[in-house]
């Protein structure tokens, strides 16, 4: 079967009986049918007062284009949880379309570790996208009339650089001219669209703490310079309020169910290598006063939404983790190899699905790498070797063991999308053993006070292992500048690529001594970070010749087939 045939055989509880058992009353729930609904801020005033659970985030070594099974095993582990008798409960990203409508699909999790129903999870579910596509479009369009109407903060069209953004794989609008047509159409000008997950308005959501912070952070947003090298801001165009309104119900998180009623918080979804790669602040707060363990997700590796949940996401929450669960698989680490290419949206070469430890000893330096990174921070690391169907027992066996001696504080098997929570019953073992063990001694990698090029070059040396940083002409000016400006106290969000730790997705492995390019930075001022551009990294992802959405359709009954 299927995943989407898996979901349909499950009669689902009343959202509102699930969120009971976590002692969410439904005068706190906004109900959006029978299977989902948003919870209200309020709720955060009640429970201010109750401690927190343990607070698990889940991450990866650098992964294949197929992905490795993080989602299925944050999924996986809350139900793992369950079943050794913990309140747990597990906090998720909602997914972009264009993926699903792309190369990978929904990001529902897999098999019998999913959030359900998953068609909903993946298909628009409350709408927050469709409201921050909007919200971030009215600022751009606010910003256009703002300089064909009298020009009043002195922009131009080469100082206006906020693009609009579209919740969909769009090469076509990568790089556009608007304003065409007359006087009346605005002023021309090039610019472009990225996608919805890239937007700062993505990341405000995500790092905000309630409606005050919201409208504070929106008033923020630089859309552009003028003349004398100053910035203006949402606030300055008068439409932060406008913005925020849209954003009203946007920001309050959505709770879903797993296939095993363990209750899901859904909210935000930017990812990992050109935004922070988390779901929110607010949604982890909720689940934390309302469970003894909370497992969230970082997307791609642990050089990625991992090293920006350590350093951009808990530094903006001050939310400190016990643990986190490293996903393994033994085609990744061959994938890491070197050996193979591999491509997206195609099958795993053969001569990959083969048993070959040495394909696994050239490999595990990516494991050795991301478990370091882990751990320089001070957290814990239980890796979980995600077994496929048709892996071989002697080489899950090398994986274990490995990790072991990698500096895992322990390392298991998880089947726990074959086998839903019984399958993470080891794993969820594993991990309450280090999240109770009070070992994490959590501390971000660099200190605010560092200069940005200082930040820069301890990610690019510490975490993805180059030699030096090489900027692109103009680079280093707009750093000083945004110095200036006071964001040199912020935090790096790097775009880069999600194949490999270096910037080059050609790198595999562990690549040493290689030069880091820096080709652009930009600044979100209102997320409260500045994010360097390196190498070859888009904002607007393209759909291929034969994308994931061809095989999606509705059946005379309603019933919508082909998602995976």
């Amino acid at each position: 079967m299927n995943d989407l045939e898996i979901t349909r055989q499950k009669e689902l509880e009343h959202i509102r009986d699930v969120a009971a058992r976590y002692e969410i009353p439904e005068s706190e729930l906004m109900l959006f049918g029978e299977s989902k609904a948003k919870v209200r801020l309020s709720i955060l005033d009640r429970l201010k007062g109750q401690s927190d659970g343990r607070y698990i985030v889940v991450t990866a070594i650098t992964p294949t284009p197929l992905g490795e099974g993080k989602t299925v095993n944050t999924v996986g582990l809350s139900l793992g949880l369950n079943k050794i008798g913990k309140k747990a409960v597990c906090t998720i990203r909602q997914p972009s379309m264009g993926p699903v409508f792309g190369i990978k699909g929904g990001a529902a999790g897999g098999g019998y570790s999913q959030v359900v129903p998953s068609e909903d999870f993946n298909l628009h579910l409350t709408g927050d996208f469709h409201a921050i596509s909007a919200a971030h479009n009215l600022c751009a369009a606010f910003a256009d009339t703002s300089l064909l109407l009298d020009n009043p903060h002195d922009l131009s069209a080469e100082r206006l650089t906020f693009r609009r953004v579209v919740d969909m794989n769009d090469r076509a609008l990568r790089d556009i001219e608007v304003g065409l047509g007359g006087d009346k159409n605005g002023v021309p000008r090039r610019t472009g669209f990225d996608i919805t997950s890239a937007s700062e308005i993505m990341a405000i959501m995500g790092l905000s703490e309630g409606y005050k912070d919201l409208k504070g952070r929106l008033e923020r947003i630089v859309v552009g310079t003028n003349s004398q090298g100053e910035t203006v801001t949402a606030k300055d165009l008068q439409c932060s309020g406008a913005m925020a309104a849209l954003l009203k119900d946007s920001i309050m998180p959505t709770i879903m169910q797993t296939l095993e009623g363990t209750l899901s918080f859904v909210h935000t979804g930017p990812f990992a290598n050109i935004a922070h790669g988390n779901s929110s602040i607010i949604a982890d707060r909720m689940a934390l006063k309302g469970a003894d363990y909370v497992v969230t997700e970082a997307g791609f590796g642990a050089d990625m939404g991992c090293e920006k949940f350590f350093n951009i996401k808990c530094r903006a929450s001050g939310l400190k983790p016990d643990c986190a669960v490293m996903v393994a698989t033994v085609r990744g680490i061959k994938f890491n190899s070197g050996r193979y290419k591999v491509i997206p949206g195609k099958p795993l070469p053969e001569e990959m699905l083969a048993e070959n430890i040495d394909d696994l000893e050239h490999g595990i330096v990516n494991l050795a790498a991301q478990i370091e990174n882990v751990r320089m921070h001070g957290v814990p690391v239980v890796v979980a070797v995600n077994r496929f169907p048709g892996d071989y027992d002697s080489e899950i066996q090398f994986l274990v063991d490995k990790a072991k001696e990698l500096g895992a504080r322990d390392a298991v098997v998880s089947e726990c999308h074959a086998k839903g929570g019984e399958g993470a019953r080891e794993l969820a073992e594993a991990v309450t053993a280090a999240a109770d063990s009070g070992e994490s001694d959590f501390c971000p990698l660099y200190p605010a006070e560092a200069i940005l090029e200082e930040k820069i070059l301890t990610l690019a040396l510490r975490i993805y292992g180059a030699a030096r940083v090489e900027y692109s002409k103009g680079v280093r000016e707009k750093l000083q500048e945004f110095e200036r400006l006071g964001y040199g106290r912020f935090p790096i969000c790097m775009a880069k690529t999600q194949y490999s730790l270096s910037h080059d997705p050609k790198l595999k492995g562990r690549p040493h001594d290689f030069v880091f390019p820096v080709v652009d930075v930009r600044v979100a001022a209102g997320a409260g970070f500045v994010y360097p551009l390196a190498g070859k990294i888009m904002t607007m992802p393209g759909l291929g010749r034969k994308p994931g959405g061809m095989g999606i359709d509705l059946d005379d009954e309603g019933q919508i087939h082909g998602l995976f």
